[in-house]
């Protein structure tokens, strides 16, 4: 029994081996299956047949299953079972979809008729793989043709309309059937010569006698057989083709390139497609394009495919593939460049015959269908979005900021492509392509100084030949990054609007308060008037605008405009969300309502690590400036408590009182430490502490020009002090002498007289300069009752009301306060007449959004004490 079973079992596998290996010859693949499948079930038929054994003994699991007599083994092998290969099933279907759409044609169904023809394309596909397009097909779309050219004419005769939905299925049918019969022109020719003996000749060849087949090869030969199939293969790979569908090698010529890139094209965005290979087909149809439309189309759709490969938002490109995108984008520039008769635009058609290619003459312009400035801006966005990802303190962030350089050269060469087009023909498409290459092209460089940006652009406008030039940037001009900026924030001015308008002036006023610029910057921002207009743009304008307003705040700071810093920066450091309005991060709070796809949008805005501001030179600057305006603020309110109680920098004062709330205050840890100790010192009068502990703190060596700052943190010291000391112990002193001042505070006397004259003229405080003497003369004020006191308060109060509700009452009546304050007049209200602006003290209103105050010191409260006062 065991020699039988071993026996039985090695010829049942060696049949099926050599059957496979006949079927990789003779037949295609589904044919081979079905072969298969019947020569199975005829193997399983003789092994049921020989299980038994020469005694008639049935064996094997057969003898317990089941008991079949030899009646019933006489009727099986007299059935006869029919079995169909796939090509004749195909063919079949076919057939049948053909006489569906015949009979539709009889009774003018549309709708049916549309609905068959697209079945009918697509199973032509598969049995188009097996062999040649069967004439049925042929004969059936040359028909549907003609039939749809025959109901046009009936229509335009008859002048009668259809119903709705055999309307829809005609036009569907009249506008695929010219385009789908160009691929069979050939044969429909054949048919439509000769169509009485176009069928027969499939008859006739049906009739002739089938060829004697083949004997079978044995196992050497079939070995012999691969063996010369695998050497004549055309493959590159040692020896091995490339084979497609259908079992067919497939071959990359320059005549067959469009059609493998149509076949690319039509599988974008289908499940379960493999995009790494589609990328090295491309790369193989590079190596045979010959003409400048292909390698045009070529490169158009393999810097496609390579986005392609990072659909997710999540994700970024890998630098090998960014790399390799960018080197084929610099190519196809140099292709379009040199052959300026080939225009890649938007809103082109496309070329439809993949037989042949397009013959331009000379002196003509063919469009290709594509978009060069939206594949740089691509470029660009996955540069930027690698950047967000990688840990910016590693050695990887710096080695992939550097292909910032080859970005941006890529940058400058599509704005000199776009400017000539732009030249050649200009529309609104072409304006605005140049547009959003140049406001990149001015994102890349706004916040970088002046240094960095000549580096950049020398090396951009090396890689580039010598023949290419800009009309807007000329190569000239390169070396001039100051006069760089404005041509491209001017040219932007000029011909763009909206968005792109405000973030080039955006990125003007960075520029120059960057560089120092601060009264232009100021300017600007106030002339653009974007910070009433900001909340109608997108995010990341706004973030681009607290950006701009903080470094407005800066060089306030570094010029020695203490308040003018700390009331631009009030509104981004007060809030006390500087990450998350300057896109530096992302703040978890505990209760928060985020969903999972606002913080990833949130994620998505965060700026790259080299682009951010330092937050913790913010904090110190804000801080500081806060300090020298609310110190001498604390003197002039502690020694005058009838005035009402002001307050500059809520986030100062929480510090503060935290600090004094401590049992045991040690040496300063940090930056912020170190200004509140600063500050307990000037307010105790001990100005020179403050100076050194205010120098001490080294962040300020990150800013340019260090010394220049701390000599600047020390004269503001200086001054501030002397104001402190003069609101706390004025009501002390009748007189002071001015020398006995500037040796204590190591000031000039004119510095000091200066100092005291803007305090007396600001009426922060009562007193007056005695010249002869060299004095100053304080003059004590009336003392007002607690009563009074109390008296004035509700006035102010009531004021405020007041003014809330006009305010309100202008908003519900839109406009007809102004009718009531005509009815009333000004006496009405008990003499105020000036109406809001009588109250004193309004200043204009800087960036921040904040009231001003004229330079030098706070101002005096005004209004209904000012007036009891002077009474």
């Amino acid at each position: 029994m065991s020699s039988r079973f071993f026996y039985r079992g090695g010829s049942d596998s060696e049949s099926s081996s050599s059957d496979e290996e006949e079927n990789v010859y003779e037949r295609s693949e589904e044919e081979s299956e079905e072969e298969s499948s019947e020569e199975e079930e005829e193997d399983s038929g003789s092994d049921s047949d020989d299980s038994e054994d020469g005694d008639g003994v049935k064996g094997g699991a057969n003898a317990f299953l089941r008991d079949v007599s030899d009646s019933e083994d006489s009727e099986e092998e007299e059935k006869v079972t029919l079995v169909k290969s796939a090509k004749d099933k195909r063919l079949e279907g076919l057939e049948n979809t053909i006489r569906l759409i015949e009979n539709a044609q009889k009774i003018n169904d549309w709708a049916v008729i549309s609905t068959e023809f697209d079945s009918l394309n697509r199973q032509i596909v598969k049995v188009a793989q097996s062999g040649p397009t069967p004439k049925v097909y042929v004969k059936a779309v040359a028909d549907l043709e003609d039939f749809v050219n025959e109901t046009v004419t009936k229509q335009k005769s008859a002048n009668k309309k259809m119903n709705a939905s055999n309307q829809k299925g005609f036009n569907a049918v009249k506008q695929r059937i010219k385009k789908n019969n160009k691929d069979y022109a050939d044969q429909i020719e054949k048919y439509r010569a000769a169509k009485d003996t176009y069928m027969n000749d499939d008859a006739e060849a049906e009739k002739a006698p089938a060829p004697a087949p083949k004997p079978k090869p044995t196992a050497t030969q079939k070995i012999e057989n691969f063996a010369a199939v695998a050497a004549t293969a055309g493959g590159d790979d040692d020896g091995f083709a490339t084979v497609g569908r259908g079992g067919k090698t497939l071959q990359y010529t320059p005549e067959s390139i469009l059609k493998h890139l149509r076949t690319i094209v039509e599988s974008r965005g289908k499940k379960n497609t493999d995009r790494l290979e589609q990328i090295r087909t491309m790369e193989k149809l590079l190596e045979v394009a010959t003409t400048p439309y292909q390698r045009i189309r070529v490169y158009l759709t393999l810097i496609s495919t390579r986005f392609d490969l990072t659909s997710a938002s999540s994700n970024y490109m890998s630098p090998e593939q960014w790399k390799a995108a960018d080197n084929e984008f610099g190519v196809l520039l140099s292709v379009l460049e040199k052959h300026p008769n080939f225009v890649v635009t938007e809103g082109a058609d496309e070329w439809e015959d993949d037989e042949k290619q397009p013959q331009v003459a000379e002196g003509e312009t063919f469009h290709v269908p594509g978009s060069i400035v939206s594949y740089i801006e691509r470029l660009d966005d996955e540069l930027t979005r690698s950047l967000q990802q990688i840990d910016p303190h590693a050695a990887e962030y710096i080695e992939r900021l550097s292909d910032e350089q080859q970005l941006y050269n890529n940058i400058v060469r599509t704005q000199l492509y776009s400017e000539a087009l732009n030249a050649g023909e200009k529309n609104d498409t072409r304006q605005d392509s140049v547009n959003r290459v140049v406001i990149r092209r001015l994102e890349h460089v706004y916040f970088k100084p002046s240094q960095v940006v000549s580096i950049l652009e020398d090396a951009a406008w090396k890689s580039l030949p010598e023949k290419l030039n800009s009309a807007v940037t000329p190569r000239a001009q390169a070396g001039d990054v100051t006069t760089l900026i404005q041509t491209l924030c001017n040219y932007l001015f000029q011909y763009s609007d909206g968005i792109i308008r405000a973030r080039s002036m955006l990125c003007q006023i960075y520029f120059l308060a960057l560089h120092d610029q601060y009264y232009r910057s100021r300017d600007l921002m106030l002339m653009s008037h974007l910070s009433e207009n900001i909340s109608n743009f997108d995010v990341s304008t706004q973030i681009l605008f607290n950006r701009t307003l903080v470094q407005i705040g800066l060089c306030a700071f570094r010029a020695g405009l203490i308040y003018e810093a700390q009331n631009t920066l009030g509104d981004i450091c007060g809030s006390g969300r500087q990450k998350e309005l300057l896109a530096q991060g992302i703040i978890m709070q505990r209760y928060s309502t985020v969903s999972p796809e606002q913080e990833r949008l949130e994620r998505q805005r965060q700026l790259p690590f080299h682009m951010h501001i330092n937050l913790e030179l913010l904090e110190c600057i804000y801080l500081t400036s806060s300090m020298f305006l609310e110190v001498p603020l604390m003197a002039q309110t502690s020694s005058a408590p009838e005035i009402r109680r002001r307050m500059i920098s809520k986030t100062f004062r929480r510090m503060l009182d935290y600090n004094e709330r401590q049992v045991f205050t040690g040496p300063p840890e940090n930056t912020r430490d170190g200004v509140i100790m600063s500050a307990k010192f000037l307010a105790a009068g001990d100005w020179k502490k403050a100076a050194s502990m205010l120098a001490s703190i080294k962040i300020w060596d990150l800013m340019p020009q260090p010394e220049k700052i701390k000599e600047m943190l020390s004269a503001q010291t200086q001054e501030e002090g002397l104001r402190t000391y003069l609101f706390t112990y004025a009501p002390f002193y009748d007189s002071l002498s001015i020398t006995s001042l500037a040796d204590m505070f190591e000031l000039s006397s004119k510095k000091i007289t200066a100092i005291i004259s803007r305090m007396i003229s600001h009426e922060e405080l009562g007193a007056a300069l005695d010249q002869v003497n060299d004095a100053i003369v304080f003059r004590k004020g009336v003392e007002l009752s607690r009563l009074q006191s109390q008296i004035v308060t509700l006035a102010d109060k009531s004021m405020g009301l007041l003014e809330s509700n006009e305010k309100t009452l202008e908003q519900r009546t839109q406009g007809m306060a102004n009718a009531f304050q005509r009815e009333t007049g000004p006496g009405a209200r008990g003499g105020r007449g000036g109406g809001r602006g009588g109250r004193g003290g309004a200043g204009p209103r800087l960036p921040g959004g904040q009231q001003g105050r004229r330079p030098g010191g706070q101002q005096f409260g005004g209004g209904a004490l000012g007036g009891a006062i002077k009474a």
